[in-house]
């Protein structure tokens, strides 16, 4: 079984807020090889967040897929998911890993190479760099341009996930420039059948990855 803690190949990581058919609509996305899940509720909070997160967090079990709540290590703590995603605004990283330990996942969102480079002296599991393009999940803020995620992606010894419009006709293009870590949102959230636009999205990810050359040892 693989490592639910070891994201280093895992590449396809879901954003997802609360839905009426998470427990149709989360399965399906798993078998179509979404393999992290993030949910980030802006907007709903108390027990019918917490039930929620619970439910995620047990279909995630059953997947070996980690699970991670959004902003809220309590959350996380309460609901028995794998970690928490924090922002540069959102508590720290340092108050994270009191509340959750050692050995759970902490991601933290980048947006610029200053942020970066303060972000390579976390405790984190991971790091996002992004949005490459703007999005309406991230109103207001501009994109930051593929340039920036590569060289984020190169410096980083732990996985870099790119956050901004990823989809099924774009990851392979983002493949070639060197990425290898992808939130998707409305491609999957929006989708008329989830299931199968995880499915055409890890397809095209996948094959690209395969074409990339092995680089020598």
């Amino acid at each position: 079984m693989v490592d639910v803690y070891d994201l280093a190949t895992r590449r396809l990581y879901l954003c997802v807020p609360v839905r009426e058919d998470m427990a149709i609509f989360l399965p399906g996305v798993l078998k179509g090889g979404v393999d992290v899940v993030q949910l980030r509720e802006k907007t709903l909070s108390g027990p019918a967040q917490l039930d929620q997160a619970r439910m995620i967090a047990s279909i995630c079990r059953e997947f070996n897929v980690p699970f991670i709540v959004n902003d809220s290590p309590e959350l996380a703590l309460e609901a028995g998911g794998d970690g928490v995603h924090v922002g540069q605004d959102d508590v720290s990283v340092e108050r994270c890993r009191e509340i959750l330990g050692p050995d759970a996942i902490v991601g933290l969102s980048t947006h610029s190479p200053s942020e970066f480079d303060d972000a390579l002296g976390k405790n984190v599991t991971y790091l996002s760099a992004g949005p490459i393009v703007p999005t309406p999940t991230k109103l207001g803020r501009t994109g930051t341009g593929v340039r920036y995620a590569v060289e984020c992606q190169t410096r980083s010894p732990r996985p870099v996930y790119v956050t901004g419009g990823v989809n099924e006709t774009n990851v392979a293009a983002l493949v070639t420039l060197g990425l290898r870590h992808f939130v998707v949102v409305r491609a999957i959230t929006e989708a008329s059948e989830p299931g199968l636009a995880a499915r055409d999205i890890r397809r095209a990810l996948d094959e690209a990855l395969l074409a990339v050359p092995v680089e020598p040892t």
